[in-house]
Order: C-alpha cells, then structure tokens, then sequence
C-alpha cells in the first residue's frame, strides 16, 4: 500500500516521502480500515521533527493521526463494527498510520462516521473536537452560564471550540483574523474580536474561562482578563504555571488530549444534529503529503487541511 513515511527526524520536506509499504497486520482487537481520507494537525509536522521522540524512529514510521475511511477487516475480538461500516478515528499517537491507504486501529478509538458528512470532512474533525471536548468539559468544567474567550476562533480547535462551548450553554467570545470574523461569527460565538485591529484585553474581562490555542505573548496577556478563581486551558505549554496562579489566582493547565472513541462518537452526534460542522480548507492528495504538512507548519489556516487517500 501507499503510505507517508520517515525513516529519520528532520524537516518535512527533508524527509517524508510517499512510497510503498506492507499492509498493517490485525490484531485481536483492531479494525483494519481502508482509508478514504486523514486530516493534518500541527502535531503531525512535530512527530516529523522528533519533538515527540526519545530517538530516531526504529522503522519507517507511517505518519498521520486522525482518518475516516470503511472497515475492511475485524479482529478476533472486536464486535463493535462489522465489514463495510463507514468509520472515523484519532488513532492512538504512539502508532500513528493515518497517511495511507490502510491503517488497523483499536476498535475503542473507532466511532461511526456522521452520514452527513464527506470522508474529507469526517477526517477533519477527530483530534480537534475531542481536543475542545476534553479541554472544556474535563479541563474547566464548562456549563450553561460560563463565560468563555477562545484564541483562535477560526482555527481547528477554535472553530470546534466555538461550537462545542455554545452546544454547552456558554456565553462565547472568540479571537480571529480580519477575514475569518464573519465565519467565527456564524459558528455561534457571542462576540468576535478581530486580533489585528484590536487588543482583546482592552474589550473583554471577567471570563471564567480562556482557551489557548495559540501561547507565547497571547497566553501571557490572557491572564489578566481571566476573573478570581477563573481557568485558563492552554493547548500548549504553560511556562511556570504555580507563578501564574499565584499572581492572578486562577487555575493555569496544559494538557494532551486523549483518544476516546465514546467521545467521537458523541461529537457525532452533535454533527448529526447540526450543533457542530467541520471547517475544511484544503485537501491535498496523498502524493503531496509534505506538501500538506508544510502547509499545516506555516499555520494561518481557516480549519482543516486534509490529505485525499481514495475517493
């Protein structure tokens, strides 16, 4: 099968490369999954560079973290799908093997694709919804009533953010570029600030919430617009978090998102009910997976880039 591979850490455009590789072999409780389409993440481009490695990768590595594609083959164990179901999965990150043409996943990391959805729109979804799921419900508790700033309103994580917290009962405001307001503004938040044409610190304050998709300098500004006792969740690092809460008394966390297949299939849900849709940029083909990591590097995206493995 055709796959992305590295053999080393390096560059994107220095070391993927698209060639052929065995099929992945099944194990009791896997799905082998022919997949139609994988969405790209900034994580991607960061495996590629060994950012998340101790050393170099033992055997080509099969890139990719998120799919949506049709079961081809069940394991001993498995029940949960049957041949033929439409499907979609953030795999588990040690494994990877979403950029290929198959790839086996565990069948706890597997929910039904949305039938409303595309495969390229399906692959876009698995690792930004569960990463706003999880950052808003388990990391701050957001419910009916809670007031939330969410950095980037128009990217993969903000804009699920944005529809989650809505879905959740919040009060949103977002932050976007001068291009995406409209967009932001549509996805259901309250008020969007437009960060190149003003400072969000100088028109919002008391949030119980912020979520930080971005770091550096806007992680440090949004600390002060935070009320007492409030929680910023960070999707990066947190530099010195127990300086942080001491100085304006609030919770500061980073956190990992987990896969979880109940979770997906939650969000499913909320895809079939219309309460969340999937913002899709750009689809490369497999042929250009480095160019679609490269892409994702860059960053400034309005949602997903997604990579076309079979139509």
């Amino acid at each position: 099968m055709k796959a992305a591979v590295i053999n080393q850490y390096g560059q994107v455009r220095d070391v993927v490369r698209v060639t052929d590789v065995p099929v992945p072999a099944v194990g009791p409780r896997d799905v082998l999954i022919e997949v139609r389409a994988a969405g790209v993440n900034p994580v991607d481009h960061l495996i590629v560079k060994g950012f998340l490695s101790t050393g170099e990768p033992s055997r080509p590595l099969v890139i990719g973290n998120e799919l949506a594609g049709v079961v081809t083959q069940v394991g001993a164990e498995a029940s949960r799908f049957s041949v033929g179901d439409e499907v979609f999965s953030r795999v588990d990150p040690r494994v990877g093997g979403a950029f290929a043409e198959y790839v086996t996943v565990d069948e706890s990391l597997v929910a039904a694709k949305p039938s409303r959805l595309t495969f390229e729109e399906a692959a876009s979804l698995p690792l930004v919804a569960l990463t706003a799921l999880q950052a808003l419900t388990e990391q701050a508790d957001v419910r009916s009533g809670t007031r939330v700033l969410i950095h980037g309103g128009a990217g993969g994580v903000g804009s699920a953010a944005v529809q989650i917290a809505k879905q959740l009962g919040a009060e949103v405001v977002a932050t976007a570029g001068s291009g995406s307001v409209e967009l932001v503004r549509e996805l259901g938040a309250d008020r969007v600030i437009d960060y190149r044409t003003e400072k969000f610190e100088e028109v919002v304050s008391d949030v119980d919430v912020v979520l930080d998709t971005i770091g550096g300098e806007t992680q440090d500004r949004s600390f002060g617009v935070l009320k007492s006792g409030g929680t910023l969740v960070s999707i990066v690092a947190i530099p010195d978090a127990e300086a942080k809460k001491a100085r304006w008394n609030v919770e500061a966390r980073s956190f990992f998102m987990r896969p979880q297949g109940e979770q997906l299939a939650h969000l499913a849900g909320l895809v079939e009910s219309g309460q969340l849709r999937p913002i899709v940029e750009t689809v490369f083909p497999l042929d250009e997976a480095s160019e679609a990591l490269q892409k994702v590097e860059r960053g400034g995206a309005r949602g997903k880039t997604v990579i076309s493995v079979r139509r």
